[in-house]
């Protein structure tokens, strides 16, 4: 089953790149035209360091090509480790890490600059609320070296990786693409198939298997749905993920 009833578990060898949480809004221009030097004071002890970087982005997006563009500030607030960052334009707030280890640390690191953000700047409501988990499954860390890929991912996700005739070193790319309607009016778009992942600016060797779920909800949210709404799409992302694991891999995450 793609969403099975599951039991919430928190894995304490979990094999997560990265974890990204982005709210859209309509467009706020005071955001782009003025350093948000008193929103980082609210923030500033979580994330002490700043930085900015300005992209160029069509004003009216999806115009092929676009008509015009302009320059939008994407401030960024980093935690002392920097493993944590928040990022602010116009148009989003997003958190992200590469430290995840549960829900509840996820979001209660997110709910002080949200709630910061919400009171000073007032967004009229919300327009999409997107939740992204990118996994990267190595065997070497789980100690499953020589263990085939359908032993640990279930078939819907692996293409002609589950044919047993096959081998694996012969496949060069075995990739899938799917987006999905899930309960709740929430949406699942995820890219799973085997690849090589950088470190630190270099091609990690080993092969692992790449499960990148990103799940949103769109539409008109007011600011007190938005914890909620979150809540709805990380359930269905445990959903999402346990479904598209075995038994075997799931206990070798070591799940409490």
């Amino acid at each position: 089953m793609l969403f099975p009833d599951y039991e919430p578990c928190t894995y304490q060898t979990n094999q997560l790149l990265e974890v990204i949480c982005q709210l859209r809004f309509p467009t706020i221009l005071s955001i782009n035209e003025a350093m948000p030097a008193a929103f980082q004071e609210e923030i500033r002890k979580e994330f002490p360091q700043f930085s900015v970087r300005a992209e160029r982005v069509p004003v009216a997006p999806g115009q092929q090509p676009p008509a015009q563009t302009m320059t939008v500030n994407n401030y960024q607030f980093i935690s002392a480790d920097g493993k944590w960052k928040l990022n602010l334009t116009q148009s989003f707030i997003a958190l992200s890490t590469v430290g995840y280890t549960d829900w509840r640390t996820f979001a209660g690191k997110l709910d002080k600059p949200l709630g910061k953000f919400i009171q000073r700047y007032r967004p009229a409501y919300f327009e999409r609320a997107g939740l992204r988990y990118m996994n990267a499954i190595s065997r070497q860390a789980l100690g499953l070296e020589g263990v085939a890929w359908n032993d640990l991912i279930q078939p819907a996700w692996l293409g002609v990786l589950d044919e047993e005739e096959l081998p694996e070193q012969a496949v060069i790319r075995a990739a899938t693409e799917a987006e999905l309607m899930l309960p709740d009016g929430c949406r699942l778009k995820a890219h799973t198939g085997p690849g090589r992942i950088k470190r630190q600016g270099k091609d990690d060797p080993e092969v692992k298997f790449i499960l990148d779920f990103d799940l949103s909800r769109n539409g008109k949210l007011e600011a007190g749905q938005v914890v909620a709404v979150l809540d709805q799409l990380h359930d269905n992302a445990n959903r999402a993920f346990q479904g598209a694991i075995t038994i075997r891999l799931h206990e070798a995450m070591d799940p409490v």
